[in-house]
């Protein structure tokens, strides 16, 4: 996938890795389709991008993509306006720390409707487009939470498995079409996420500072693995360290750990 004259769209694009997509793509890329649910950071970024970028197409949508009539929307108008994506960044994620007994049941629904439903259901929309003109990338955030079981983040982790397991599968399937798949899996970085994936009264907990990637050097890999046709990107040395061990650990003693770590929380 040649990032250059593309046509990208980003998902959660007014904050964190999303913006930060949007930023270092903004000198390749033809045009750009910006999504997220806070229209006036939207726009905020758009006129950062131009600004430095005149002759880049921007366009902003308002969507909340845990609302499956904005989700259909969001759809038709891409149809409407008839722009043809040939990069999708599948960004937007929801989290929730805290015991899944007490988790609050519209959050966990709205985790899975942004961290599956919405993700799938876009691929689904727009792989036959890229399959037609031979060339595309989908770039799916997932998480090196999706690696293992956590408790305290049980939905979470277990929607990223599904974002890595999806992303593998659907590389598979489009092997020699012309469309490159990879999934992101970051360790901590310094975004909102962790604060908005606080409970009330609770503590934002990302781990200590040496396993954390700064949102440049994220994004700057991911896209860097998007291009070299890469299966999965793990952001920074000591994450892809951690997370090969864990690939490797057998199952019963992750399972140790995890009662471990529950009996510790």
């Amino acid at each position: 996938m040649r990032l250059d004259d593309s046509n990208a769209l980003i998902t959660g694009a007014s904050s964190g890795l999303g913006r930060e997509f949007a930023r270092q793509l903004a000198g390749q890329a033809r045009s750009l389709v910006l999504v997220a649910r806070r229209e006036q950071r939207l726009s905020e970024l758009r006129g950062e991008l131009t600004q430095y970028h005149p002759n880049l197409v921007v366009h902003i949508r308002e969507t909340d993509l845990a609302d499956l009539a904005q989700l259909k929307e969001l759809v038709a108008w891409l149809e409407r306006e008839k722009i043809n994506v040939d990069l999708l960044i599948n960004n937007a994620g929801l989290g929730d720390t805290g015991a899944f007994a007490t988790s609050d049941l519209k959050r966990n629904e709205q985790m899975m409707l942004v961290n599956m439903v919405a993700l799938t259901s876009l691929t689904r929309h727009l792989v036959p487009q890229m399959i037609a003109r031979k060339r595309g990338g989908i770039l799916n955030v997932s998480s090196s939470a999706g690696f293992l079981p956590i408790p305290g983040f049980a939905v979470y982790a277990a929607t990223k498995a599904y974002v890595t397991s999806f992303s593998e599968a659907l590389r598979a399937e489009l092997r020699g079409t012309g469309v490159s798949v990879c999934a992101l899996c970051p360790g901590p970085v310094h975004t909102e996420f962790q604060e908005v994936a606080k409970r009330l009264g609770g503590q934002s907990e990302s781990g200590p500072e040496f396993v954390h990637v700064s949102v440049e050097q994220v994004v700057h890999d991911a896209l860097a693995a998007l291009e070299a046709d890469r299966p999965l990107v793990i952001p920074g040395l000591a994450m892809k360290l951690g997370m090969f061990l864990v690939r490797i650990t057998p199952m019963p003693i992750l399972r140790w750990a995890s009662r471990f770590s529950a009996k510790r929380n």
